[in-house]
């Protein structure tokens, strides 16, 4: 009966040893989690639009300017954490932020944009979306910025000056301000990143192709670089 005993409790020990070394193990492996994620500057990149809100849509192939905005958000994503950054998306699937497709969606798709840039602590917000105008001839990437915060021009206008660098760049343009949600929605530095004209054939016809999308994203991140090389020097 001893033995018997003896052995039961020695397991009974093992059980409680076993639980204990598992708990440390996921506690210890959250921490460095954690801290591996703390330790890298964060970065919120919001795909514009998505589920039933579909945004512009492209005059000569149809697609969805949804679509197009989470595709090279993607791309933004992996090459930011290249370049080390820890990534947040607001809007990593298809679907919409809104939970059901009633009445005020679009209302509850923002706030839930703003409460996951607000929780994130970032170091900067970039909000994906493509243009459309009723003349069909302009074109070009725009990049747009909220008028009281000097933070988001200086991004802003970095942001612009790579754009404008791309060799498919045909006008110049500057960084212009901007009165939208996304941006007033907190006050870490925010910019609205409007990558071409579905309304134009040409800006079209590059921004449905991943090889034009890499392009877009490399100088995107050339320009938030250099944003930051300047707030640390």
């Amino acid at each position: 009966m001893n033995f018997f005993y003896r052995h039961r409790v020695a397991m009974g020990l093992l059980s409680v040893f076993l639980a204990v070394a598992m708990t440390f193990g996921v506690c210890f492996f959250a921490l460095s989690r954690t801290a591996a994620q703390t330790s890298r500057l964060v970065v919120v990149i919001d795909a514009g639009h998505g589920g039933i809100d579909g945004g512009v849509v492209g005059i000569e192939t149809g697609q969805k300017e949804s679509d197009i905005n989470l595709s090279l958000s993607r791309i933004l994503q992996e090459d930011f954490e290249d370049a080390g950054f820890y990534v947040i998306q607001t809007r990593p699937t298809e679907a919409g932020l809104y939970g059901a497709a009633t009445s005020g969606y679009k209302k509850r798709d923002m706030k839930r944009r703003s409460e996951v840039i607000n929780e994130s602590v970032p170091a900067l917000v970039i909000s994906v979306h493509q243009n459309f105008f009723s003349m069909r001839s302009r074109r070009g990437a725009q990049v747009f910025f909220r008028e009281d915060s000097l933070s988001s021009r200086s991004l802003a206008t970095h942001i612009q000056n790579s754009l404008n660098e791309m060799p498919e760049c045909v006008k110049k343009s500057s960084a212009l301000k901007g009165d939208y949600y996304v941006l007033n929605c907190s006050e870490y530095p925010s910019v609205i990143v409007e990558c071409g004209f579905l309304s134009n054939a040409e800006d079209e016809k590059l921004l449905v192709t991943k090889e034009y999308q890499k392009k877009i994203s490399s100088a995107i991140l050339s320009g938030a670089l250099s944003y930051l090389a300047t707030e640390t020097s």
